[in-house]
């Protein structure tokens, strides 16, 4: 026991075993190289079998994880559409709406800070976030065990999974995070040229690729082999047309607000998602939320927390200004500047990014199980 004591601390003191549990290849936080996407991180209490992968399958599909038995996991991360949500905002619990955009599952298991405003740390964290969320799954962790509970087949896969007598809330979010792990791309253009392909790019992709660690200065907060440095900034991004007519959208940022315990006076008067701010309260993270990871980006539009650009030239013409203004000039991040890339430099840029994603991935939705009433003794 000792020695495993001492071989656990020795792993977190190595960094290779964040204190969650998680198996790391480096501290997320720290600026790191632009490299190949390594091995999926492994979460020790939740090992993954091909058992419990496909448990997590049927439930990241089925709709009774959720209030009404109308919204799953895949309504808002969508295959068809970059296993995000391909509008500006994502859709919500029936009658209402969400307030921010949907992001890609792709590649989610390497993050450490889940949610725009890094909320959950680990996908185990996310799923029960989501599918009890006021205006996104709305359930209740009783009535989702109840549900599942009146379905033969899960209760034999809980049970051959987990070893429950009944199936546990708890445990369905580790097979939903057991699945979501395997849904990684590491076979990119970038990826094979990162592992000595070098024809794996072309001419005008390796000049994106120096303009992106240089003159544009992306790598900046897009670095690591996951093209996320994880950290908060507020870029000025400006709202998305519709967001301060739209009724719904309102009623859902005035409901989040409040629960979320701002002040009165800035339920009263924000007009723009105060992002970090929500979990520090701190003014100086007001408009601030977590880089996102720039792989699979080419399947993912529309962008930004609120989709406010539909494509990529977007992005690139909005960076290349110097980003822009929202209710939050102060804290806007002093990295942002003109960039002054031409024509021709905008488009071996946009080369670059696009070698980021590899073949789109699809996959249609499993059977899922029926119900059936339980027997009496």
């Amino acid at each position: 026991m000792k020695y495993l004591i001492k071989r656990f601390l020795a792993l977190i003191l190595a960094g290779l075993i964040l204190p969650t549990g998680l198996l790391a290849s480096g501290d997320p936080d720290r600026d790191a190289p632009l490299d190949a996407l390594g091995p999926v991180p492994v979460q020790l209490d939740n090992k993954q079998t091909a058992d419990k992968i496909a448990l997590g399958k049927m439930l990241f599909f089925d709709p009774r994880l959720g209030g009404d038995a109308s919204v799953a996991c895949s309504d808002c991360h969508s295959p068809k559409e970059g296993w995000s949500f391909a509008a500006p905002i994502s859709r919500g619990y029936p009658a209402t709406i969400h307030w921010r955009s949907s992001q890609t599952v792709i590649n989610s298991a390497y993050y450490s800070k889940l949610f725009w405003a890094g909320s959950s740390k680990s996908l185990e964290a996310q799923a029960p976030s989501a599918a009890k969320g006021g205006v996104a799954g709305n359930g209740e962790n009783d009535v989702m065990e109840a549900r599942l509970a009146f379905i033969p087949e899960y209760r034999k896969l809980f049970r051959d999974v987990f070893g429950d007598e009944w199936p546990l809330i708890g445990n369905a979010w580790k097979a939903i995070a057991a699945f979501e792990r395997t849904l990684v791309q590491r076979d990119t253009p970038f990826d094979k040229y990162m592992l000595g392909d070098g024809a794996a790019l072309g001419e005008a992709q390796k000049r994106g690729l120096a303009l992106f660690e240089g003159k544009a200065n992306c790598v900046e907060c897009h670095n690591s082999a996951l093209f996320s440095d994880q950290k908060f900034y507020n870029l000025g991004v400006p709202r998305h047309d519709g967001w301060i007519d739209d009724g719904l959208k309102q009623i859902t940022f005035r409901f989040e607000l409040y629960a979320k315990g701002v002040t009165e006076k800035d339920y009263r008067s924000l007009k723009d998602d105060p992002g970090l701010y929500f979990r520090t309260k701190q003014q100086r993270d007001k408009g601030k939320f977590r880089t996102p990871s720039l792989r699979y980006l080419v399947y993912t539009a529309p962008y930004m927390h609120n989709g406010a650009f539909f494509d990529l030239e977007e992005v690139i013409d909005f960076y290349n200004e110097g980003g822009g203004t929202n209710d939050f000039a102060a804290n806007k991040t002093k990295i942002l500047k003109p960039l002054g890339l031409t024509d021709d430099e905008k488009e071996d840029l946009l080369a670059f990014l696009e070698s980021l994603s590899g073949e789109e991935i699809l996959m249609d939705a499993p059977r899922l199980p029926k119900y059936q009433p339980l027997a009496k003794d």
